[in-house]
């Protein structure tokens, strides 16, 4: 029988894997999909992993399960509104269900699950800070599935998720608007150089120049930048 490590130790173990996430993950979602792998591994017991997480209206989404039994699972609570794994992310607390034939606070969604071979679930919120991501939950087929040991190394894994989200998030978000800079930045220096053509075509002052070049776009019914593009283009096509 293989020795079982302590707590300490295989927490470690487990910070160690997340921790080089952020190296390789280019999006939210590629994190997430190493965060459930990562779960099935720890918790041997689960059939499947997965997290839920808000998507862009703000209702829930299985952004990364791994396998079919949880997507099922999942979309049977978001339908219905109700279930163990958005219990724990509304009341961010640990929801451990230790026999769904015995649950009956989701009836509705407890019964399909059974149907789909499923007898446990823990769930853990994702929270870091004062916001909650989402959580982190893990299915098995058998009743009493999850111990102590468990509900401990999925709210500390749940917790380091969430900062990994949150962490991607941020990245996404000052990539984003980077990017929206150097758009913003283009867009001065096409409509300057433009202003610096119509000077030199029709020996105006700058102030004139620029002018002359909103009434064309005006006139056109084209967004100035796209004037500018094309003034610019004009003058550094060469002639045949």
């Amino acid at each position: 029988m293989k020795p079982e490590l302590p707590l300490a130790d295989e927490l470690a173990g487990v910070f160690a894997r997340l921790s080089g996430l952020l190296l390789t993950a280019e999006t939210v979602q590629s994190v997430l999909r190493l965060i459930t792998a990562a779960s099935r591994e720890v918790f041997p017991s689960a059939v499947g992993a997965g997290v839920t997480i808000a998507g862009d209206q703000g209702t829930p989404v299985t952004w990364a399960a791994t396998g079919k039994e949880v997507e099922r699972a999942d979309r049977l609570q978001y339908e219905l509104g109700s279930g163990p794994c958005l219990t724990a992310w509304q009341e961010r607390s640990v929801i451990d269900v230790r026999d769904l034939r015995d649950e009956d606070r989701w009836p509705g969604w407890t019964a399909s699950a059974v149907d789909l071979g499923l007898r446990s679930v823990l769930s853990a919120p994702m929270v870091t800070g004062c916001r909650s991501f989402g959580a982190l939950k893990v299915y098995a087929g058998r009743p009493h599935a999850f111990e102590e040991r468990d509900r401990m190394l999925l709210t500390l894994f749940a917790a380091q998720a969430a900062v990994l989200v949150a962490n991607v998030q941020a990245a996404d978000a000052a990539g984003r608007l980077s990017t929206q800079l150097r758009s913003a930045l283009r867009a001065r220096d096409v409509v300057s150089m433009a202003v610096g053509v119509v000077m030199g075509r029709d020996h105006v002052p700058e102030e004139m120049a620029f002018l002359l070049l909103a009434d064309d776009a005006s006139r056109a019914h084209t967004p100035l930048q796209e004037t500018a593009e094309a003034v610019v283009g004009s003058a550094v096509r060469p002639r045949r």
